[in-house]
């Protein structure tokens, strides 16, 4: 059964920090890139960051290149997302997506919100 469980979301003040997680199962973690959208209230779900199956190559939406990194850990089946200097227009429902090519497969976990308010 193919899961990925993302953790990590709350309510952050503006210029604080979260760091998301992703964990991965049921299918070859190390065979997949993986990425990172949003989907704010009332707009289209957007991509935010990407990173390829070695962790060698990165990258990013331009509303959040230089604050936020994406990194992963293919020993423990995981992705990261450090969010830094949080604005509030970064409050969205978080996704964690895994996109293979051969086997081809396309999965998604459930989401985690982050709001960043005062």
């Amino acid at each position: 059964q193919v899961q990925l469980v993302e953790s990590g979301g709350g309510l952050v003040q503006p210029g604080g920090s979260l760091r998301l997680s992703c964990v991965a199962s049921g299918f070859t973690f190390s065979r997949a890139a993986m990425r990172w959208y949003r989907q704010a209230p009332g707009k289209e779900r957007e991509l935010v960051a990407a990173i390829d199956i070695a962790g060698s190559n990165s990258n990013y939406a331009e509303s959040v290149k230089g604050r936020f990194t994406i990194s992963r850990d293919n020993n423990k089946n995981t992705v990261y997302l450090q969010m830094n200097s949080l604005k509030p227009e970064d409050t969205a429902v978080y996704y964690c997506n895994a996109v293979g090519l051969l086997p081809s497969f396309n999965y998604w976990g459930q989401g985690t919100q982050v709001t960043v308010s005062s």
